[in-house]
This record gives structure tokens, C-alpha cells and sequence, in this order.
């Protein structure tokens, strides 16, 4: 494949999902945000600034007080347009609305002075704006109407992982949606306990398969146990990580967390895809974290396996989108489960399983990745794009540092 025919597979990726005219809206937003409004804040003298809001125009300062706000308009515009968030129905039509009604306002007090031609003919603009303010308007169905994930795959889910954390949480939230789950972890009672609840709360069938991921057959053995099942959504989510020096760490944890993290979810996602593919579609989750993003001392054996997840993760995506098979990479950060004592970490804030969990299934067939929370992306974003490797390094092991017993520094 040759760069203009991996341009144009891209760009594919880009528009699709959404109509033409709403990809146009979409460049517009991007144009603005960031080229226009960031050359007129930081380049246009103030003199020569103007913004216009509701049809009233502000010159000088004013204009530049005013600008951010009107970048932070496009910005979100091109976000919400690109990702199709449910947020931008009403919104995105109000504010076009806004704009036909600046339109009109504007041509009467200042194309003419005040005159009645001017508000007359302003009508021609202000009607022309009314065009994407209504289809918009219309369009609620491609923000707000998503499909359910039962609808989307119609088979069972396989959670790893589902004994606690991420993992029962996963389990909840497929559920909610409809989707018959198998349940798989090593602990069999908290398995059997959820799978109550499950359908109990939701009325939807469950299997409870208990097995050692980290053990090298134990893929194979939960593959086999839901060879009967027509398994649609395979989630990734059994790991653990392992805190502090390489040097003052156990060489058989290491080994059974490289296998649990990196090689378990290549093995299931080989056993399970085969299904998928036939029935042409199917939805692969990988839990991966924002720690694979970057070097991290004291944490550096589980940051290289999330490394692995990560390009594992994003390069499936783009190998099986044309065989209707989505492929999602989950990258949280600190999250409120087991994770940080199994790990050896010293006890830190960490946000609820609900939200990280919601913002993968509504990533789902949208993108390859999606970092979950809107700080953890910056300072990933900060450290991978930004910071040279090595200051990013040091950086990460002044965090891990403070997470990270004494004896283990």
C-alpha cells in the first residue's frame, strides 16, 4: 500500500459514519480551531480584531477576551462532530441558529447603517444558516440513537478479568445492554456471585468459567470451555500489574504478568476471532493503560506489557475493520479496584470502574484507542508528544516514586 492509498484508507476512516454535508460542518469546526481563531488570537493586532456575537460586533480588546470562547465553540465542534457525541444534539443546531440570527442582526445595524434594506437583505444570509441549523436539528438520530451492543454483535460476551474491578464492570454494563456473558477469573464464588446478580438484575444467561490466565494453558482452557458458545465480544481485561525496581522483583510474578497481560489476550483474540470473522462482525476490548503511553521506572515490566497491548490493540484494528470486526484499546489511569494492592503500590486516589468502562463502550467501533478522562489524555498526550523520552522517564519515576513502598524503591 503506497502513502496516497494509506491517506485515502485513512481519511475513509475519518468520514465515515457521518453524511457528507455533516463532514463538512466537521473540517469547518477544525479549520477554525485550528488555523483561523488561533492566528487571529495570537497574530491579528488587537486593533484590527472583531468578533461578533448574536449579530453585535466587538472591536479591540474585547475581541480578544472573547476569542477563546469561540475557539473552545469550534473545537468542541470538531471533537463532538468527529466522535459523534450525543452532546451535540441540541447544542450544535442552537448555535447555527445563532449564526443565522448574527446574520441578520449584523446586516441590519452595520452593513447599512440601520437602514431597511439592510435588515431586508439580511434575511438572505440568516435563511441560508437556517439550512444546517434545522438538519442538524434532524439529525438526532445519528447523535443520540446508537444501536445497543446486543443489536451491534448479537452473540455472547467473554469478560476476563470479571471477579472485580474493570472486569465486573464490564460484565455489568454488557449486560445492562442486553448481552449474555461468560464470566471467567480465578476466583469461582465471586464469579458465581455476579452471574447471580447478573441475571437477576438484567434476566440475561451467563456461563462462569474459572481459570488462571497467567498460567501458559490457561487461554486455551477458557477458549475450550466456550467453544459451544457464538461468542461476539471478547474483553481483554485480566491483568495486574507489579511496583517497584526491576531488580527487587520476583522473576516468576514477572513471568506470570507478561503472560496474563501480553500473551493471553493474543491467544484468546486468535481462538475467538475466527467466529467473529465468519459472521462478519464481532468487538475485541483490550484493558491497556495510560502507563503503556511511556517509559515508567518502578513500574517498568507492567508499563512495557501495556506497551504491547496498545500497538497490539490499534494495529488489529486496522487489519479486521474491513471484516466488520471492532478492536478498542482501553488506556485508563488510576482506577478504584484491586489493582493497586495486587500490585504492591502504596494506596492512591483512583476514579470509579463505572465511568472508565462507559467511556470504552461508547468508544467502541468509533475508534482504536481511547484514553478514558480528559487529564489522564493530557498527561499522556503531554509525555508522548511533547517531552523528550527522557525527561518523560523521570518524570514518570518521580509518580511511580511516591506510589511505590520504600523497600521497593
Amino acid at each position: 500500500m503506497g502513502a496516497l492509498s494509506a491517506l485515502r484508507s485513512w481519511l475513509g476512516d475519518v468520514f465515515a459514519g457521518r453524511p457528507g454535508w455533516m463532514n463538512a460542518m466537521m473540517l469547518f469546526c477544525a479549520y477554525m480551531a485550528f488555523v483561523y481563531v488561533p492566528w487571529d488570537f495570537f497574530a491579528k493586532p488587537a486593533a484590527h480584531d472583531a468578533e461578533v456575537w448574536f449579530g453585535i460586533m466587538l472591536t479591540g480588546g474585547w475581541a480578544k477576551l472573547t476569542e477563546p470562547l469561540h475557539w473552545l465553540v469550534y473545537a468542541a465542534g470538531a471533537y463532538g462532530f468527529r466522535r459523534m457525541r450525543g452532546w451535540m444534539w441540541p447544542w450544535a443546531s442552537l448555535y447555527t441558529v445563532q449564526i443565522a440570527l448574527g446574520m441578520w442582526v449584523w446586516s441590519g445595524i452595520y452593513a447599512s447603517s440601520g437602514a431597511v434594506s439592510g435588515w431586508i437583505l439580511g434575511l438572505i444570509p440568516g435563511l441560508l444558516f437556517l439550512v444546517p441549523s434545522v438538519a442538524l436539528w434532524r439529525a438526532r438520530p445519528l447523535f443520540q440513537e446508537r444501536p445497543t451492543l446486543r443489536q451491534r454483535y448479537a452473540g455472547w460476551a467473554l469478560v476476563t478479568g470479571a471477579s472485580a474491578g474493570l472486569g465486573a464492570e464490564f460484565a455489568r454494563q454488557l449486560a445492562r445492554d442486553g448481552v449474555p456473558c461468560v464470566l471467567t477469573a480465578r476466583r469461582e464464588d465471586r464469579l458465581r456471585d455476579l452471574a447471580e446478580e447478573l441475571e437477576r438484575d438484567h434476566g440475561v444467561e451467563t456461563r462462569v468459567v474459572a481459570a488462571d490466565l497467567a498460567q501458559p494453558d490457561g487461554a486455551d482452557t477458557v477458549a475450550n470451555a466456550v467453544a459451544d458458545l457464538d461468542v461476539a465480544i471478547l474483553v481483554n481485561n485480566a491483568g495486574f500489574g507489579y511496583q517497584g525496581r526491576f531488580d527487587k522483583q520476583e522473576t516468576a510474578r514477572l513471568r506470570d504478568m507478561v503472560t496474563l497481560n501480553c500473551a493471553t489476550p493474543v491467544v484468546l483474540t486468535s481462538r475467538l476471532m475466527g467466529r467473529m470473522k465468519e459472521r462478519g462482525s464481532g468487538a475485541v476490548v483490550i484493558t491497556g493503560s495510560v502507563s503503556g503511553r511511556q517509559p515508567l521506572p518502578l513500574h517498568a515490566v507492567y508499563g512495557a506489557t501495556k506497551a504491547f497491548d496498545q500497538l497490539f490493540g490499534e494495529a488489529l484494528a486496522n487489519e479486521l475493520r474491513a471484516d466488520g470486526i471492532d478492536v478498542l484499546v482501553l488506556e485508563p489511569g488510576s482506577t478504584q479496584s484491586e489493582f493497586q494492592h495486587v500490585s504492591g503500590a502504596l494506596p492512591h486516589h483512583g476514579v470509579p470502574a463505572d465511568p472508565v468502562v462507559a467511556d470504552a463502550l461508547d468508544a467502541l467501533g468509533w475508534q482504536a484507542s481511547v484514553i478514558s478522562g480528559w487529564w489522564n489524555w493530557i498527561r499522556a498526550n503531554t509525555a508522548m508528544r511533547l517531552l523528550p523520552r527522557g525527561v518523560a522517564a523521570h518524570l514518570g519515576r518521580s509518580i511511580m516514586a511516591s506510589q511505590t513502598p520504600e523497600d521497593m524503591r
